[in-house]
């Protein structure tokens, strides 16, 4: 069984469907407690880094997604439930994140865009894969994805398992041994997504 960590932070509807598309076995989960009794776990959000660390610090759920991560199966986090995993954000003042991963995220810097862009970074881009990775599993070594976001992950390159190019190149996806972390929406990049989610649910 998978459990999506419910922590009223943007509409789960669309990461459910992507999983029963695929036949996964999916809840949503509110209670800390029982996290622990998933097999697999999904850290989603839609929002504001801070907004999202507080509800998830409301009832303890922080420490609870940081107990399964040392648990050592698998957990995702997708869009700004990759950006939790990291120990820090910029995004309306610092915020505390996780820490399950070495590094911080950043505003988009359009200074130093080879080309005038719009931020949000919003539509299909492409990721380039760094390394091997069991979630890239059957996908082509490049492939398309689509994005919505305004902040950006930077961290050590061990840990980038995907980069993508928006005014110049930024870490896209990540993995730390059992911790894995995607910024570009999977549940709404058609065959590509689902076959990251199907990679998932096989780990």
């Amino acid at each position: 069984m998978i459990g999506i960590v419910d922590y009223n932070m943007g509409n789960l509807a669309s990461v459910i469907n992507a999983f029963e598309i695929i036949g996964a076995n999916i809840a949503l989960e509110r209670d800390p407690a029982k996290l622990k009794n998933y097999d697999k776990l999904i850290l989603p959000g839609v929002g504001a880094f801070g907004d999202a660390m507080e509800h998830l610090h409301e009832n303890g759920m922080d420490e609870a997604v940081n107990a399964y991560a040392q648990s050592g199966k698998p957990l995702l986090g997708i869009c700004l439930g990759m950006q939790l995993l990291f120990e820090s954000s910029e995004e309306f003042g610092n915020h505390k994140g996780l820490g399950l991963i070495e590094g911080h995220v950043v505003a988009f810097d359009e200074k130093r865009f080879d080309q005038k862009l719009k931020v949000p970074h919003m539509g299909w881009n492409e990721l380039f894969t760094q390394r091997e990775t069991p979630l890239f599993d059957g996908l082509d070594k490049d492939f398309y994805l689509y994005f919505v976001h305004s902040y950006h992950a930077v961290c050590e390159d061990k840990y980038a398992i995907g980069k993508t190019y928006y005014g110049y190149e930024f870490v896209s996806a990540v993995q730390k041994e059992n911790i894995y972390g995607i910024q570009p929406h999977p549940e709404k990049s058609h065959e590509n997504g689902l076959k990251i989610i199907e990679n998932f649910v096989k780990l």
